[in-house]
């Protein structure tokens, strides 16, 4: 097992770097100018002027091996510096974000509670509820509480987020003023009442990633839960008197979690983009709407590196998935 997590993390690094070539050159590609803002009666030297000082006046592999070195070596530094208070990066520059001048990892680490606020509460209370509704569905095939869970979970793959976000504000907040429709971003927790508000203000956009997990997960946990369900090993349990709680608690549901680990770990980094819409539908000040504004405002150096992000999740997450295929199944051997 720690043979493969090496192998794979030695792998992941070149994997990651080709994924942020290609990022970069997408975005070199795809139309938009950063001095489109820039207004028309400025000079055309000095927006060239401008356009020199965000680097732009270089090669495309020059502003490429910067943002590698940026990205991989100047902002662990950074992070080094924080935690321990030396002075590795002092004078060095950064990745920086060309609408806000400021640092872009910066941002990220300001606005990433924000949206784990909202995306891990979501994820977590998704898990808690599907696991369970998706083994008693497979327990109870067809029967009246595998069907309702079967027509709301369709209702969360069919219905996308920027419909049941508005829905939701318009019936909970508008109508019946239960919670607020914006997201207060400058609220502190430092008491009860605040942490109520803060339990409103997150009942929304959690209502709606949750539905949308949960309907995901739920249907492939029973899927899988009925697989083997059929298998010769149930069978041989049950004739061997062990108890149905024990046949299904411990024997199918192992077994059946192989797959379901797949779902969980890979849709951690998928519903961070999901969790784009809504932030924008509650004006949550998360990673998702400064993407989205980086992207409005053809901030290259941004949506790069929150791009990269994502892809640093996906794959990050890859390898949870398969290490813990490992510990699910003794059967998996990886040295």
């Amino acid at each position: 097992m720690l043979t493969f997590t090496i192998r794979r993390l030695v792998l992941a690094v070149p994997t990651l770097l080709f994924i942020s070539l290609v990022i970069f050159l997408l975005l070199e590609l795809a139309p938009g100018d950063p001095m489109a803002q820039v207004p028309l009666t400025v000079p055309p030297e000095v927006k060239e002027k401008m356009r020199i000082a965000l680097g732009l006046g270089e090669p495309i592999h020059i502003r490429y091996v910067k943002w590698v070195v940026q990205f991989f070596w100047i902002e662990p530094q950074v992070l080094f510096d924080h935690i321990f208070g030396t002075g590795f990066a002092d004078g060095k520059l950064r990745v920086i974000s060309w609408q806000t001048r400021s640092p872009v990892m910066d941002l990220v680490v300001q606005r990433l509670p924000q949206t784990l606020w909202v995306v891990g509460v979501a994820y977590v209370l998704a898990i808690i509820i599907a696991i369970p509704v998706g083994i008693y569905s497979a327990y109870r095939q067809y029967s009246i509480f595998d069907q309702f869970g079967t027509f709301v979970t369709m209702i969360g793959f069919s219905v996308p987020p920027f419909f049941t976000g508005p829905l939701m504000v318009v019936i909970f907040a508008v109508n019946l003023h239960w919670f607020p429709s914006i997201y207060d971003t400058t609220l502190v927790v430092d008491d009860f009442e605040s942490l109520g508000m803060q339990i409103r203000q997150m009942f929304l956009p959690v209502m709606v990633l949750t539905l949308q997990i949960t309907a995901q997960i739920s249907r492939f946990m029973r899927a899988s839960m009925l697989d083997n369900f059929n298998q010769d090993y149930v069978r041989t349990a049950r004739a061997k008197g062990m108890s149905e709680y024990t046949v299904v608690m411990v024997h199918v549901l192992r077994n059946s979690l192989i797959p379901v680990v797949t779902v969980i770990a890979l849709g951690i980094p998928s519903i961070f983009g999901g969790a784009i819409i809504t932030e924008q539908v509650f004006a949550v000040n998360g990673i998702g709407q400064a993407l989205i504004s980086a992207i409005q405002a053809n901030d290259l150096p941004m949506v790069h590196t929150l791009t990269f992000i994502f892809a640093v999740l996906i794959v990050v997450f890859n390898l949870i998935a398969d290490v813990l295929y490992g510990v699910l199944d003794p059967r998996v051997r990886y040295d």
